[in-house]
């Protein structure tokens, strides 16, 4: 049997591209099951337990094994365990019968079990590159800068634009700058503090807010946009300069022939399809094939700044010139954004424990703030791998890695001493929780990583925590559930799918939205669950993000 096919999403976990059950399959039960009319059934965890306490009781402990998806509720193969929970009893509403019982009931054979209602199949791919609507901010942006970029090349090409049509090679240069700005982490850390800075204030209007943090969340949009014009802008420079072979040369005109094939091949690579099946490949290619390209551009700028069509020479004296011109600066600016994450990669020592064989926890020395991420490498020139980043502020910080991939795998089957590390630290969509005064916060599995830090130091906003996953001590250890304990049970809610089934998480989190007064609700899952929270929210008129594919 062909192994599934594993592309990253979700900043760091790693999903497989297969037909997988629905997660949010079975709603809550209705008011009427519910005998104190509550259409919450979380809530019931709390009935016979302090105000501080978050988990069910250690009496009601997990029977089942550990998920395999990290991000995910269930496992798939539910059907093969021998020991959980019927979720046709809990649409019945018997839940207290479920929860108070201490023994698992026996299973039934393959034979005497019920067929279970057939799910509609969805691959997870269709559910990132099409079922995230076809008018999405990343789509606007990538539209937008094409179609400004499309028309000042046709304002050139007919003659209406001549300062374009002399400097196209500039236009292509200035695109490259462009994209790279949209990928620079050490650039964008400073946008997003930025923009908390500016925007995060209680007199801010809230659509202010949301429309800043859905042009943060979507910059992909412009570096695509960006990434396609440049080559259109180069094709364009090509073709008036083949026109006027006599006043260039045949070297500046096979560097650029190059430079353009290096930048079709990367953006070929980056294509949704390819990206995602073969995402190992695409992150090669354009690494090596950009730094390739950077490489011939500075050869591009020193031989046109040099070559004298006159004569049909190359000056030896650049002087001033060089200094004098555009395409030398964006050059410049250019190289230093690519090189300053890579001047500070280091090795450092790691101390990784495992939960379970379904996880590893990184710890790494240094306090980090709440909604920062972190890349780890195992092979710095190879691949690198991007986690959600826990810790006090003080002197710790750890990552927690569910086991989905072969270098996951490798943390939990033989934990290395040491590990590759960029010490620029990266923003993303969680830390513009700090724009906001009141957030909900939702994650499934392992993606409750990237929101713990803001239980365990101060942070401007005040928030409440949804998290749902199976097996909460058995598959993340006992130091993750501490983390989650001591809290209100009105500003952490736990929900452990072992013991208590899958709820409705999509319906839970519009619930919890509105009882909390959340401005924005901010959700971490796979893709699927991703889609499905943001989605109710906003039907529901709350203002709701999730990871995108290019996020």
């Amino acid at each position: 049997m062909q192994s599934p096919v594993r592309f990253s999403s979700c900043r760091g976990v790693a999903f497989e591209i297969k037909p997988h059950p629905d997660p949010f399959a079975i709603s809550a039960p209705s008011k009427n099951d519910d005998p104190k009319g509550s259409n919450r059934f979380w809530l019931s965890w709390f009935q016979a337990g302090s105000s501080s306490k978050v988990f069910p009781s250690s009496v009601q402990r997990s029977v089942s094994r550990g998920s395999s998806h990290f991000c995910d509720l269930d496992p798939e193969d539910d059907d093969k365990e021998e020991d959980d929970i019927s979720f046709e009893r809990l649409e019945e509403g018997k839940m207290d019968e479920l929860v108070q019982k201490e023994t698992p009931r026996p299973s039934a054979s393959k034979s005497e079990q019920p067929a279970k209602a057939a799910r509609k199949q969805e691959s997870r791919l269709s559910v990132i590159l099409l079922d995230q609507g076809l008018f999405t901010v990343y789509k606007r942006l990538f539209i937008i800068s094409l179609t400004l970029n499309m028309l000042g090349l046709i304002l050139a090409a007919t003659g209406n634009f001549p300062y374009a049509r002399n400097k196209a090679a500039l236009f292509a240069i200035a695109n490259i700058l462009a994209l790279t700005l949209c990928r620079s982490e050490a650039f964008l850390r400073v946008v997003f503090w930025l923009a908390v800075k500016v925007f995060g204030r209680s007199w801010m209007p809230l659509p202010i807010k949301t429309a800043t943090t859905s042009l943060l969340q979507s910059l992909g949009g412009i570096h695509s946009g960006c990434g396609v014009s440049s080559i259109a802008w180069l094709i364009y420079a090509l073709v008036l300069t083949l026109k006027d072979r006599e006043n260039t040369s045949s070297a500046i005109i096979g560097v650029a022939s190059t430079i353009l094939s290096f930048l079709c091949l990367s953006a070929l690579a980056a294509f949704p399809l390819i990206r995602h099946l073969h995402h190992n490949v695409f992150e090669r290619t354009h690494r090596f094939a950009g730094w390739t390209a950077l490489a011939l551009l500075w050869a591009f700028v020193m031989l046109t700044i040099s070559y004298d069509p006159k004569t049909r020479s190359y000056s030896n004296e650049l002087g001033s010139e060089l200094f004098r011109r555009q395409e030398f600066w964006f050059t410049i600016a250019i190289t230093v954004l690519i090189i300053i994450p890579w001047i500070t990669v280091r090795r450092v020592p790691v101390k990784i424990s495992s939960p379970s064989g379904h996880a590893s926890i990184i710890k790494f020395q240094g306090g980090v703030k709440a909604g920062i991420l972190g890349r780890i490498s195992p092979s710095p020139l190879s691949e690198w791998h991007a986690f959600g980043i826990i810790s006090d502020g003080k002197t710790e910080h750890m990552m927690l890695a569910g086991a989905v991939g072969d270098f996951t795998k490798s943390l939990v089957a033989n934990p290395p001493s040491h590990l590759w590390v960029r010490q620029v630290h990266f923003a993303g969509l969680p830390y513009l929780v700090n724009m906001y005064d009141r957030v909900l916060l939702v994650a499934t599995g392992s993606g409750i990583c990237v929101f713990l830090s803001f239980l365990l130091q101060p942070c401007r906003a005040s928030v409440c925590l949804l998290w749902v996953a199976k097996g909460i001590e058995q598959n993340f250890g006992k130091e993750i559930k501490e983390m989650m304990s001591g809290h209100p049970k009105d500003k952490v809610i736990v929900h452990d799918t072992a013991i208590l089934g899958r709820p409705n998480v999509s319906q839970t989190s519009v619930d919890t939205a509105k009882s909390w007064g959340a401005e924005v609700v901010i959700v971490t899952s796979n893709p699927e669950g991703s889609r499905d929270v943001v989605n109710a929210c906003k039907a529901a008129r709350i203002s709701a993000f999730g990871p995108i594919w290019d996020s």
